[in-house]
Formats: structure tokens, C-alpha cells, sequence
């Protein structure tokens, strides 16, 4: 896969969301990142290697803790490309809603 596919698969679930929300915050550990989840931990650790995969969090060892960080960078090639149907919904409404105004206008000449 690439890696707009794997952002895109990894922010598709509440729980991934949620987490990148989290790790918004600042660097977490991974009962941290768990605790909000009424879900095992083997559930929230597969949620993190999607996230991984995607090259959305890090991992960095410090002591005997792991800390998790977001890494955000991978979300703008997700943005872009969101952008670009947000641009072409925003014309077929535009042309949408000319319509309606030139249909109201004939109607209001009949």
C-alpha cells in the first residue's frame, strides 16, 4: 500500500482518531494512550501499529517506559487530496445553486 492509503485506513476509525487526538497533547506511554478505551490492550496495541504503519506515531524508548508521539507530517498528503474534492464539491454546488437562481428568475418572467 501506499501511504496516503495507509493514513487514510489508519484515521478511518474512532479509536485511531482518537488517539492522534490524544497524542496531539504531547508524547504519551501506552497505558496513557489506553486508558480513555474500554477495550483490551491487545485491541488499542493493533490500533497503534496501523497508526505506525502509516508513519503517524513514533515510539522512543526512554528508561524502561516507551513514549508515543505523533508524528503529523503523513496527515497533509491526506489533506491535500481532500482538499482537492473539497474544491470540486464547492464548483458543482456553486453550479447547482446558479441554476436554481436562473430557474427562479425564468419563473419569475413567465
Amino acid at each position: 500500500m501506499d501511504q496516503l492509503t495507509d493514513v487514510m485506513t489508519a484515521i478511518s476509525h474512532p479509536t485511531r482518531r482518537a488517539i492522534i487526538g490524544h497524542l496531539a497533547n504531547g508524547p504519551a506511554t501506552f497505558l496513557e494512550v489506553a486508558k480513555p478505551f474500554d477495550t483490551a490492550l491487545n485491541a488499542v496495541s493493533k490500533h497503534l501499529k496501523l497508526l505506525e504503519r502509516a508513519g503517524l506515531i513514533e515510539r522512543r524508548k526512554q528508561g524502561r517506559e516507551v513514549y508515543i508521539s505523533l508524528h503529523a507530517a503523513p496527515l497533509k498528503e491526506a489533506a491535500i487530496w481532500i482538499h482537492e474534492y473539497e474544491r470540486f464539491w464547492n464548483e458543482r454546488l456553486d453550479q447547482f445553486q446558479n441554476y436554481f437562481k436562473n430557474k427562479k428568475k425564468k419563473e419569475k418572467k413567465s
